[in-house]
């Protein structure tokens, strides 16, 4: 009998927080790789789009980890792994390729706000109206809302630093890439991705925290609990991808034809 969704979750959530976070780390840099390699440029560019809509929705689970000191929001893995995807475009097939996956994720995560909240607009159903054949349907309003109605501050803070640091990645990795050339291809992706994090969690704790928030937190814990901690984090998976990275080289579709 087939495992359901809910029985692999329960599943799941048996395991240590640290062990999914492995899984997590496989499944997000090995979606890059088998996009890639199934379909080129337009996979990797899909998996940026699907990617910056995921981590966007992963933020709302917090976890505690057994070897951080508290608890801490889901999503920075998937959203890491836009920046292998990134430095995969612009290494393979050019920054103008990079600047569009980028540009698409963006667009993607506008769009899907625009429409569901489009969809939240219609007037939910009573229970009345529901009878007993529609009954179920009556929770997944307010679960929709939960899930999709935008908090204007965090939705202009997490685009910003978006744009901000994949942008800059792009440049960072085609300065070294100048310098070093064909060679050094773990340090143009390690050194790029940790400068560009770094400027991505300055910006968003900044103006979530701080410049958007109605109680700001102080620059002493901003820096420390917001920016560094996951900043390091942040530079482990850089160093983690680094394989990845190699490895994307065998496995382009133009060269495997």
């Amino acid at each position: 009998m087939p495992l359901s969704p809910s029985a692999l979750v329960s599943a799941l959530n048996a395991l240590p927080p640290d062990a999914v976070w492995v899984m997590m780390v496989v499944a997000a840099f090995g979606s890059v790789l088998g996009m890639l390699a199934a379909f080129g440029r337009a996979g990797v560019t899909v998996f940026v789009a699907v990617a910056v809509l995921a981590a966007n929705l992963q933020v709302l689970k917090v976890v505690p980890f057994v070897l951080l000191p508290g608890p801490v929001a889901e999503g920075t893995v998937v959203f890491a792994a836009t920046f292998l995807a990134t430095d995969i475009l612009t290494e393979h097939y050019g920054a103008a390729a990079a600047r569009e996956a980028v540009w698409l994720g963006f667009a993607a995560h506008l769009l899907m706000t625009v429409l569901m909240l489009l969809a939240l607009g219609y007037r939910p159903l009573d229970a009345e109206a529901a009878g007993e054949g529609l009954a179920w349907a009556l929770p997944f309003h307010d679960h929709l809302a939960a899930l999709f109605t935008p908090a204007p501050a965090l939705f202009a803070a997490g685009m910003t630093s978006y744009l901000a640091s994949q942008l800059l990645d792009i440049r960072l990795f085609l300065a070294i890439r100048a310098v070093t050339g064909a060679r050094a291809l773990w340090l143009r992706n390690t050194a790029s991705t940790a400068a560009s994090a770094l400027i991505d969690n300055t910006l968003f704790s900044t103006l979530a925290f701080v410049v958007f928030a109605d109680t700001p937190v102080g620059w002493g814990e901003l820096w420390r609990t917001y920016i560094l901690g996951t900043w390091l984090v942040r530079v482990g998976l850089a160093v983690l991808d680094t394989p990845a990275m190699y490895l994307a080289g065998r496995l382009l579709p133009e060269r495997r034809r």
